[in-house]
């Protein structure tokens, strides 16, 4: 694939985003594209994406793409942006396919490509894993565009660590009553205010960062005599750990527990968007490293990065143990950040992802070829 061609490509997918589960013109375009160039994508039969092989036999290879884009005002408009580089990571991994047909007759084992739904909701990579894509996949890459004050360009480590985050949707169900006559109800402000301050006291281990933040509280109308007993409310979740970030939600539950009982008011709690934190094998960070070492020399080279963002592509590892799984951070200059709706990185960054994700794929080959014939 031409340098030019990858261009055209990134620029197309940049111009026609979709959001979470609603990238089917995305997949289509991608699906065509490969048959143009003599694959035979195979489309995931219930969800939005594909999945596309080079060689045959084993090991198998994985590469990961994500493909939807956010919603999100820009310009003044509410509408479909890639502001988090989505589209350059289906780029890369199109164009590293590509580079490997050429020499498929000598590949000594399977490269996937998997062209994910849905990983901004945070559940997409589940829904591939259920739909067996990833079963017989002996290493899984993936790869991430980094903002310049994280890992600025060219610079390149072999893994992020990206902490757990989980989403919290609550309702408190009370009943409204007569502001003139607080005694006969729960205010649900005043409970809203005690779990606020509940979670405030939450401790966990001082080693590792975390957080815990109401984001929305929703109650009351424009009649100010009526004192609210409904309110919604939203709550985002970090850590940087599993162990920590489970050891909160039982002290979340506590909480709401114990809230119940002292204001008499049920409250109902969901948790959503459940990603775990990062789950990097050692033996693909190591490959990745001597990947990005044998493109770019050791200058550039970074050990592996911590961040406080999260991503589903660790679902992978989390249900399926056995795949050895790491993430390409891919330093690119994007500014102002990932997610700001005037996102921008540097373009050249994609080429040096195509040959650090080629190069990582060609060595995993080579390993396993060497551990059978030993």
């Amino acid at each position: 694939m031409e340098r030019k061609e990858m261009y055209a490509l990134w620029e197309h997918l940049h111009a026609n985003p979709e959001v979470s589960w609603e990238e089917k013109e995305t997949s289509a375009y991608l699906i065509k594209f490969f048959e143009d160039h003599g694959f035979r994508p195979v489309p995931f039969a219930s969800i939005p994406g594909f999945y596309v092989d080079v060689g045959n036999g084993s090991p198998k290879i994985g590469l990961r793409a994500d493909m939807d884009a956010l919603l999100q005002e820009v310009n003044g408009q509410l509408q479909p942006n890639h502001s988090c580089g989505h589209d350059a990571h289906m780029a890369i991994v199109t164009a590293v396919m590509l580079r490997l047909k050429k020499v498929e007759s000598k590949l000594s084992g399977t490269v996937r490509a998997i062209f994910q739904p849905a990983e901004e909701l945070g559940n997409g990579s589940v829904k591939v894993v259920e739909a067996g894509c990833v079963d017989d996949l002996d290493y899984l890459f993936g790869i991430h565009l980094r903002p310049q004050n994280e890992l600025p360009y060219p610079h390149c480590a072999p893994g992020i660590q990206h902490g757990g985050c989980v989403f919290i949707k609550g309702k408190i169900n009370g009943a409204d009553h007569h502001g003139a006559r607080p005694h006969e109800g729960v205010n649900a402000i005043e409970v809203g205010h005690a779990i606020q301050q509940q979670i405030k006291d939450i401790h966990t281990s001082p080693l590792v960062p975390a957080s815990i933040k109401m984001t929305n509280f929703h109650a009351g109308t424009e009649n100010l005599n009526i004192i609210p007993g409904k309110a919604t409310f939203g709550l985002d979740v970090r850590a940087q750990s599993n162990t920590v970030m489970d050891d909160i939600k039982k002290k979340l539950t506590r909480i709401f527990t114990h809230l119940e009982q002292i204001y008499k008011v049920p409250i109902d709690i969901e948790f959503v968007d459940d990603v775990p934190a990062a789950i990097i094998h050692p033996e693909a960070e190591q490959i990745m490293g001597q990947a990005i070492i044998k493109v770019l020399g050791n200058g550039n080279f970074v050990p592996a990065i911590e961040t406080s963002g999260s991503d589903d592509f660790h679902f992978y590892t989390l249900l399926r143990p056995d795949m050895k799984a790491t993430m390409l951070a891919l330093g690119a200059d994007v500014k102002p950040g990932l997610h700001h709706p005037n996102m921008t990185f540097k373009k050249e960054a994609m080429e040096n992802g195509v040959e650090i994700l080629t190069t990582a794929c060609l060595l995993s080959l080579e390993r396993n070829g060497e551990k059978r014939n030993n």
